[in-house]
């Protein structure tokens, strides 16, 4: 059997741990937060053992590790886990910018340590069929993939200025599953972004509804929405078109949207409802499967999900998509790049 420790205990890390407590091939579990009033909350509910550090939880015999906490601690953390040998699940990002996460990748991969990075997506039933519909070849050349991200209402301000904006919290779902469904790299992205919410946004340097168009060295076009205000609930849907077939996923009958064709009942008979009301709500299985898989990570076994390789170009794509923001204008991923490892070199 497998004990796993989990560090950082707010909303994913706490969702997390229930999760854990879940699965059978889990023996025991470990967990820590900041705030010891919340580790032994957390702890009590789902009979894991709460510790009062990072070091204790490193040094208690864990067979992997699960870092939830604040994206700006998720490179620290992550690399003190591997640097104890300890395979290691780590929330999306990586790190806060794209070249940091570059640097924790070499770092990771000199090390030997197997880290699998939280994209859930890829463990989705519906996602995963349309994986493998175009990687059958059934859908013929790809020419169109669109992923679509919009949350029924923001996180709390505090949360957003420190987010890094749309792209790198948000975006990144998308970024990534286009980038696994496609089994294509990204060459340019075009990005756009309006504030028609609390200002604060705009004050943070952020947007709170946005497109990107990505161009992929294979030739296929992704088109990605995201937006914060969706009050009708959690949206997520992949649609893929080829040459030959058409697939799409997350149509089902908690796609928070009203169908307005008057052939069908109202209220319509697709979708019936209830919408999804959040992400946890609306992946509660891929989150389980993904954990799933990590435990036998951390029991030896190969990374099935989003590795850091990934997860850096994952970056890079945010950080292209941000540039394009500011710029109002097309950039090639390639240009960032150079530039960001020049402006890092000189420092």
């Amino acid at each position: 059997m497998t004990t796993i420790g989990v560090i950082g205990l707010g909303r994913i890390g706490a969702f997390h741990t229930e999760t854990l407590a879940g699965l059978p091939g889990v023996d025991g579990l470990v967990i820590t937060d900041e705030r010891a009033d919340v580790t032994a909350s957390v702890a009590a509910k789902h009979g894991a053992r709460a510790v009062g550090s990072v070091e204790e939880l490193l040094s208690s015999g864990v067979d992997g590790v699960v870092v939830a906490a604040a994206t700006p601690a998720h490179a620290e953390l992550t690399l003190a886990s591997v640097q104890r040998g300890i395979p290691t699940f780590c929330e999306k990002p990586i790190a806060s910018t794209a070249a940091e996460s570059a640097r924790v990748a070499e770092i990771i991969n000199r090390s030997g340590v197997p880290v699998q990075v939280g994209y859930q997506r890829r463990f989705d039933a519906a996602f995963a069929a349309a994986k493998a519909a175009v990687d059958a070849g059934t859908l013929g050349t790809l020419h169109t993939v669109r992923s679509t991200t919009m949350d029924p209402a923001p996180p709390p301000m505090d949360y957003i200025k420190g987010s890094g904006g749309i792209f790198r919290d948000c975006a990144v779902h998308d970024f990534d599953i286009i980038r696994w469904i496609t089994g294509q790299n990204a060459v340019e992205v075009y990005a756009t972004g309006t504030v028609q919410g609390d200002p604060l946004f705009a004050e943070y340097g952020d947007v709170d509804s946005a497109a990107v168009v990505v161009r992929f060295d294979g030739g296929a076009l992704g088109v990605v929405s995201n937006a914060r205000y969706n009050a009708r609930g959690y949206d997520c849907r992949l649609e893929v078109h080829g040459f030959a077939d058409s697939v799409a996923a997350g149509w089902d009958h908690g796609v928070p949207l009203r169908n307005t064709d008057p052939r069908f009942a109202d209220p319509s008979d697709f979708p019936s409802g209830p919408a999804h009301n959040f992400f946890m709500d609306r992946f509660t299985e891929a989150f389980r499967t993904e954990l799933a898989g990590f435990v036998e990570v951390a029991e030896g076994g190969p990374v099935r999900g989003a590795t850091v390789a990934d997860a850096v170009e994952v970056a890079w794509l945010a950080e292209a998509a941000t540039e394009s923001l500011r710029r109002g204008a097309p950039v090639a991923l390639e240009s960032v790049k150079e530039s960001v490892t020049r402006e890092v070199s000189h420092a």
